[in-house]
């Protein structure tokens, strides 16, 4: 549904894409992740023809998107919701659906059959004769939603759509674009709430610095994982020589000082770490807390951010 290819763009001096290339099948939802300015905003708004790139390549359901020719026939085939809503306060949330539909010619009873059934799909019927600024912010995301799917687009661009919502409003959303994805859309999704991201998406690509640093499914993103555990000890006095202590154990693969004490990756049994930590004591090493933890979405994130597992860079 849509590859992207050596996608380059620039602002002056500034860099924001550089060489990115991705891929999204037909019907998948598909995470887009990012640091503020990686390139997220940008990739999408080029995508739906508000950007020029300055060379590569996007097809977008088979059609070239960076021609003239490609734009006007994709027309019908992409919807965008921005991160900044622009909807119309004077309107009700019905006349705001019927001034976009007019605009694909759509009018009369079609027009009002499409409001409805948008309305309804996004659970805003009984907003339909109230004014959009009486809205509040959740209300005015999913009408922004709705008015994307006006022309039935194969393909949706959402940008931070969960920006600021509430938790139930986020809830909301997401069963939305649930049910979008399984209406066939191919749904494209950029957010800083990444396990929200990982429940909801089959597939995600990360972006940093304008460089794709992983395309891939959700489960090939998760094997990233620099392995299982993690222990994190903190010490209510000095730590002296636990650090060198912690580093003879041939369990423990990597060990460093931390802000709050040291945390280490191991793979050991439980009788392993019950043996470390009475290593510690038995040493007047003053543990105040000794913990096993595995590594969660931020930290996968992270890792592959900070380019710390080579086959995150092969996934691209």
């Amino acid at each position: 549904m849509l590859e992207i290819q050596n996608l380059n763009k620039s602002f002056g001096p500034f860099k924001a894409l550089n060489n990115l290339s991705l891929s999204v099948n037909d019907g998948e939802l598909f995470g887009f992740v990012g640091a503020n300015g990686a390139g997220k905003t940008t990739t999408m708004k080029i995508c739906v023809g508000l950007e020029k790139a300055d060379n590569g390549s996007i097809m977008i359901d088979g059609i070239q998107a960076l021609d003239s020719k490609g734009r006007s026939s994709l027309r019908g085939k992409v919807g965008y919701v921005p991160d900044f809503f622009g909807v119309y306060a004077d309107l009700t949330a019905s006349e705001y659906l019927h001034f976009f539909a007019g605009s694909y010619n759509i009018w009369g009873k079609e027009a009002d059959t499409l409001t409805d059934n948008l309305l309804e799909l996004v659970n805003l019927s009984d907003k339909a004769n109230e004014q959009v600024d009486s809205l509040s912010r959740g209300m005015k995301q999913k009408l922004c939603v709705a008015r994307a799917l006006v022309q039935n687009p194969k393909i949706l661009f959402l940008d931070e759509p969960a920006s600021g919502l509430d938790p139930k409003a986020r809830h909301e959303l997401k069963e939305i674009l649930r049910n979008l994805s399984s209406m066939g859309k191919t749904i494209i999704i950029s957010s800083h709430i990444l396990p929200e991201l990982i429940e909801m998406c089959s597939s995600i690509g990360i972006i940093n610095h304008g460089e794709m640093k992983f395309n891939g499914s959700i489960e090939d993103a998760l094997a990233l994982s620099t392995g299982g555990e993690f222990i994190e000890i903190t010490f209510s006095g000095d730590p002296g020589r636990a650090l060198s202590l912690i580093r003879e154990c041939p369990f423990v693969t990597c060990a460093d000082l931390t802000s709050k004490g040291i945390r280490l990756t191991a793979s050991g049994s439980d009788a392993e770490y019950t043996a470390l930590l009475k290593k510690l004591i038995t040493n007047d090493i003053p543990v105040a807390t000794f913990s096993k933890n595995h590594e969660n979405v931020e930290d996968i994130f992270l890792n592959i951010m900070e380019g710390g597992n080579a086959n995150a860079e092969n996934n691209a």
